[in-house]
């Protein structure tokens, strides 16, 4: 069975895994033996205990994240198992290293439990400069990721969150200069309530949207609905002014935007109820909400998760830059403007080669990652998070 598989050229692809250590220095005798490892690597050891700090140093902590899933919302595959989420974890590690020269460690861990996942997490912490949260399924993410950044002095970024919010809001930027609004002028629909939607409306707020609403599998998110979680419940306090309280369907009637994050359906009909110069960003994988042939017929820009139309939302866009640019400065945190100033050094990219088939650039565009890394390690210095000076 196994060497049918090497047929398809994915399983070709993954065998033996996509990962492997390198070391950085040579050991050719016995002088290097002596140096990297005992009784040279004793006299760092002990500096390090004396001064803790000069680990970043002296070590390769400095320059390495964590990619920790528990396997519980992976892809489009739902709760499959940290065994199964072990290709993506790779895959994200390799990115890493391809995109923003980050060193990156996969990590499946075989609990799903909140306060078993942060005490896990915070005891391998010291290993690492960085954590890259990954499919771990909503609500529980939001707790994993808050509790995490109270308890560690690291960056803790939750990719399926904050990634995609960066990306969302570039191109938005874009797509409203491109129709000569601003985000202010706006008023935006989210479709999914899942930890993408959640920093997705998160994110907008921050940067001005003039008002968005969330929906999830029951309807819109409004103040004073019943049965919210207590995330759902911050989101309706702040969101929806308003007040829609019906389906999707029902807020896109005059809406100017559309992100879909939810995996459901979204009628040609509906399209066409938007507000003139609609923007649609339809970014269920590996179906859209809308084919994007057919929301163009309705909306001035169209955008999907998918490599294969234009203006694809895309988190390697972000998350490699993200880090570098935390990692470089040594960071605390990742805070808000150090994501909205990702988003703005992402959309500057585009810059006036802006068309409605090109308002986010490719990640295989060299710039990048160099501008998102700049952005966000001037941001961390302006908000006082950099443990370094230069």
């Amino acid at each position: 069975m196994t060497p049918a598989l090497d047929h398809d050229p994915a399983f070709a692809l993954h065998r033996g895994g996509k990962l492997e250590v390198r070391s950085t220095v040579s050991v050719r005798d016995a002088g290097d033996l002596s140096l990297a490892y005992t009784p040279g690597v004793a006299r760092v050891c002990t500096a390090i205990a004396e001064t803790p700090a000069l680990a970043d140093d002296y070590t390769w902590v400095s320059n390495v994240v964590a990619v920790i899933t528990d396997g519980t919302a992976v892809l489009g595959l739902g709760d499959i198992g940290p065994a199964a989420a072990m290709p993506v974890m790779e895959g994200k590690a390799l990115l890493f290293k391809e995109f923003g020269g980050v060193n990156a460690v996969p990590l499946c861990l075989a609990c799903t439990d909140v306060d078993e996942l942060v005490e896990t997490v915070t005891r391998l912490a010291p290993s690492f400069g960085g954590i890259n949260l990954e499919d771990i399924s909503a609500p529980r993410c939001f707790e994993v990721e808050s509790r995490l950044r109270e308890l560690l002095d690291i960056p803790v970024f939750h990719d399926d969150q904050h990634g995609t919010a960066i990306v969302v809001l570039a191109a938005l930027r874009n797509a409203a200069r491109l129709t000569g609004r601003t985000l202010g002028d706006l008023r935006a629909v989210v479709a999914g309530a899942g930890a993408a939607g959640v920093a997705v409306a998160r994110i907008l707020l921050e940067a001005g949207i003039g008002d968005i609403a969330v929906a999830d599998s029951k309807g819109l998110i409004y103040d004073g609905r019943e049965g919210l979680n207590p995330v759902k419940q911050a989101l309706a306090r702040d969101t929806n002014k308003a007040g829609h309280t019906g389906s999707t369907e029902e807020a896109l009637v005059g809406a100017d935007v559309f992100v879909g994050l939810s995996g459901s359906t979204v009628t040609e009909q509906t399209i066409a109820a938007m507000a003139d110069d609609a923007i649609v960003f339809a970014l269920s994988n590996p179906t859209p909400e809308v084919l994007p042939e057919v929301a163009a017929r309705h909306a001035a820009v169209v955008a999907t998760g998918r490599s294969d139309y234009p203006n694809q939302i895309n988190n390697v866009l972000a998350f490699p830059g993200v880090f570098r640019g935390a990692l470089d400065v040594r960071a605390t945190t990742i805070t808000e403007n150090m994501k909205v100033a990702a988003a703005n050094a992402l959309a500057a990219v585009v810059g006036d080669d802006l068309t409605a088939e090109y308002v986010i650039p490719s990640p295989f565009d060299e710039r990048v990652a160099p501008a998102v890394t700049a952005a966000v390690a001037a941001q961390a210095r302006a908000d006082g998070v950099a443990r370094t000076k230069d």
